[in-house]
């Protein structure tokens, strides 16, 4: 099971340093193209899970526009402070930040979209996440989930050793007991995924950096 505590504890040392990686020249497009893929429109209603310090908050307020609405939902009070300024520094009235659980995210049906990013690999039951998130959408609304897992292309053969030593290095200490915390991360991935494909219409799937970033999307019948 996820301890919460030591999600909250192992996240809120690294809130200060998270946007050198998260918010990097490298990250960055992978962030543009979920985005996209949610076909945000000006006015809508959307939420980030597990939105950190608030990296994808720009792109997402750029497409829905001043009418619309982003809030961004974290279980860390040092990534929400992270964000929080991140939010008073841009003046934006319309972005609003939450602390809660992305299982039992506090947040009312009928939005517009639902974003996740690298996030999805947290949960023991992420299919029952992924219901959960598709169940607050509005019929017609979108979910999109990026997230970074072992590649299985040849040419990153080599960099796999790598990711399987980031993946132990940056996961709390709940999940480095694991057999392979890689090897589960893998699989969580494909089980959010592949309820995606089943739950939604319009399915994206893309697969970015080498292999080791994956994208789904879709839209809520």
């Amino acid at each position: 099971m996820v301890d919460f505590r030591v999600v909250q504890q192992f996240y809120g040392r690294w809130a200060r340093y998270y946007d050198l990686l998260a918010d990097s020249s490298l990250v960055g497009p992978w962030r543009e193209r979920v985005v996209e893929s949610l076909a945000l429109e000006p006015g809508d209603v959307v939420v980030e899970m597990g939105c950190g310090t608030g990296v994808n908050f720009p792109r997402l307020r750029n497409r829905v526009g001043p009418s619309g609405t982003v809030i961004g939902v974290d279980l860390t009070r040092g990534m929400l402070a992270e964000a929080r300024e991140r939010v008073g520094r841009a003046g934006w009235s319309n972005v609003h930040l939450l602390q809660g659980d992305a299982t039992r995210p506090p947040i009312t049906t009928g939005v517009d979209a639902v974003l996740g990013t690298f996030v999805v690999g947290l949960f023991d039951d992420p299919a029952s996440v992924i219901d959960g998130w598709l169940d607050l959408l509005a019929p017609g609304g979108r979910l999109a989930v990026l997230e970074a897992g072992p590649s299985d292309r040849p040419i990153a053969t080599p960099l796999n050793l790598a990711f399987r030593a980031f993946t132990r290095l940056s996961a709390p200490s709940s999940r480095r007991n694991a057999v392979s915390p890689a090897v589960a991360l893998d699989e969580r991935i494909r089980v959010a995924f592949d309820r995606i494909d089943a739950r939604t219409a319009e399915t994206i799937r893309d697969t970015l950096g080498l292999g080791f970033v994956r994208l789904s999307a879709g839209r809520r019948p």
